[in-house]
């Protein structure tokens, strides 16, 4: 995966939320806010809910989720310790089926290392 696909993701999911959120449809606003707040610190951090999310997105099989949770685990702290960790997770609830989910997952992850490694 190219630094080009990393980009082009995150534009892509800002052009269409924009897009999404620019029609008249408070459901469509309302489910978008609600997703905003549950992964913002409370009683569990939100580095913990980022993590969840990663798993309950590898166990679902969406590489969209998978993507836009690493790179918001990335932003909240994960290294990559913490990152196989949850990989572990995910592929035991979600079973076989996640490997190749779990391979997108990996190399999404290293693309984002190389383009901004941690501090």
């Amino acid at each position: 995966m190219s630094g080009d696909r990393v980009s082009e993701f995150a534009e892509f999911r800002q052009r269409m939320n924009a897009r999404i959120l620019g029609e008249d449809n408070q459901v469509v606003r309302r489910f978008f806010a609600l997703d905003t707040q549950t992964y913002k610190d409370g009683a569990l951090p939100a580095k913990t809910k980022e993590m969840l999310g990663l798993v309950a997105s590898l166990v679902l099989r969406c590489d969209d989720c998978i993507s836009y949770h690493i790179a918001e685990c990335r932003n909240a702290g994960v290294n990559r310790d913490e990152f196989f960790e949850v990989f572990s997770v995910g592929l035991v609830v979600g079973g076989s089926i996640v490997i190749p989910h779990l391979r997108r997952a990996v190399d999404f992850l290293d693309t984002l290392e190389r383009e901004s490694p941690a501090a």
